[in-house]
């Protein structure tokens, strides 16, 4: 953490608060603008509180967005940034403001001239690394109950304990996030998934969240894997994998729920040994239902799913195969689809797991050769089409996909036949057309 020195500030933000100032209003920055500067981060944005109300802070600026006003929140536009100014949420003063904000080192406040205005200790909290609600915490948490997850995720992203009291009473009033949109809690558990510290969602489990907003995962982890390729249950092992993939959304979000199925699909044989047959259809479908539960926008749904669907794929290293499965899956994740495979090894038994990454490292080269060359492996990038085998003869309809389709196979299994009067000879004497 950086010294208590006075923060370094935008010219945009020193005037909003000198208009706002020579108005005689009061005007602070707030939140986590404060919190990241005195961390040493780049703050994201910056937020303003003051007691003036946004019909006043409307006239004072020539730009602005009504952003939030049934929260007082306008957004005053200069330089073409946006900055959020919101009125006092208590009191009329910025310490009443501050005693009704999450937690305290988001209710830390500063003015260029006063300096930090800290009531609540917050700065030592930031060196102390510590999450700590302000005042009561069931208070805050019933002002608004997305509070216990945005802990969690705060806890994820600065790499901070939540402070015993503060998780007592997460652990209290789990219940209460039921009443918390999908979409807000979405956004929370999507921040903690891509931070560096994903097994934070085993704090969502041990506080009772989980079982709130994801019933389908928390299963995961009384879901054990007694089989040599597994060490750890179904959640841990999924959570290994999110660790393991790249940090983007859609793949962090496939590696949580690609084993879902696993939970109910369970068998265990007379040795002893754990099987999970046809889980990844199964898992399809759970993470089907949880994904348009959080209302996730339809791209990123179709991704996930199929990803998921064909998470467990085999791909044999060599080009025939790897055009076939680009083929079904999509050249578009294709190489998403290696890289959930790799992170899915990886969060197996590494004395097994070895000989399958050197594996996906071959695909990944003939991928490449593949598109270098420009060979084909789906139906528009054939020589012909349906209108050269019309015009052979062949009747329009459901044969003339049918013939496509094997004569993609056909090009697949040997490249240098893609020409058209090579495939058009096929196709006549392989197929003949109606009389």
């Amino acid at each position: 953490m950086q010294e208590k020195k006075p923060l370094t500030l935008h010219n945009d933000i020193l005037h909003i608060i000198d208009v706002l100032n020579s108005n005689n209003y009061e005007a602070y920055l707030v939140g986590g603008c404060i919190r990241d500067s005195l961390m040493g981060r780049k703050p994201a944005d910056w937020d303003i509180s003051t007691n003036a109300k946004p019909s006043d802070i409307k006239k004072l600026f020539p730009k602005t967005i009504d952003t939030g006003l049934k929260h007082g929140t306008v957004t005053v536009v200069l330089n073409k940034k946006n900055y959020e100014i919101t009125t006092y949420r208590k009191e009329q003063s910025i310490k009443g403001d501050l005693s009704v904000r999450d937690f305290t080192i988001n209710a830390i406040a500063y003015h260029p001239k006063e300096g930090f205005i800290d009531p609540f200790s917050g700065i030592e909290d930031i060196k102390n690394s510590t999450i700590r609600s302000v005042g009561k915490a069931k208070e805050r948490f019933l002002e608004d109950p997305l509070r216990m997850l945005r802990a969690v995720r705060f806890s994820a992203t600065l790499k901070f304990e939540i402070d015993e009291n503060t998780i007592n009473e997460i652990k209290e009033n789990c219940h209460l996030i039921s009443q918390v949109s999908f979409e807000r809690i979405r956004d929370e558990v999507s921040k903690i998934l891509c931070s560096d510290n994903p097994f934070h969602m085993i704090i969502l489990k041990d506080t009772g969240i989980l079982k709130y907003i994801m019933p389908e995962f928390e299963i995961c982890f009384e879901t054990s894997q007694n089989h040599p390729y597994h060490l750890y249950n179904v959640a841990i092992h999924s959570l290994h994998t999110v660790s393991n993939v790249e940090n983007k959304k859609h793949l962090r979000w496939t590696m949580l729920l690609h084993d879902t199925g696993k939970a109910v699909t369970k068998t265990t044989d007379s040795k002893g040994i754990d099987h999970f047959y046809n889980h990844g259809k199964k898992s399809v479908s759970i993470a089907k239902k949880v994904l348009e539960r959080f209302k996730f926008d339809n791209k990123t749904i179709y991704k996930v799913l199929t990803l998921i669907k064909h998470h467990d794929r085999v791909i044999a290293p060599t080009h025939k195969s790897v055009k076939k499965a680009m083929n079904i899956v999509g050249e578009d994740i294709f190489l998403d689809l290696l890289k959930v495979q790799e992170a899915d090894r990886k969060g197996q038994n590494l004395k097994y797991s070895k000989e399958g990454i050197e594996k996906l490292n071959k695909i990944k080269e003939i991928y490449f050769d593949i598109i270098k060359n420009k060979q084909c492996f789906k139906l528009k990038d054939l020589a012909i089409n349906g209108n050269d085998l019309i015009s052979l003869g062949f009747k329009e309809g459901k044969e003339i996909g049918n013939i496509l389709h094997a004569l993609l196979d056909i090009v697949i299994e040997n490249p240098l036949l893609n020409e058209k009067e090579k495939l058009l000879e096929i196709a006549l004497k392989n197929f003949t057309p109606p009389l």
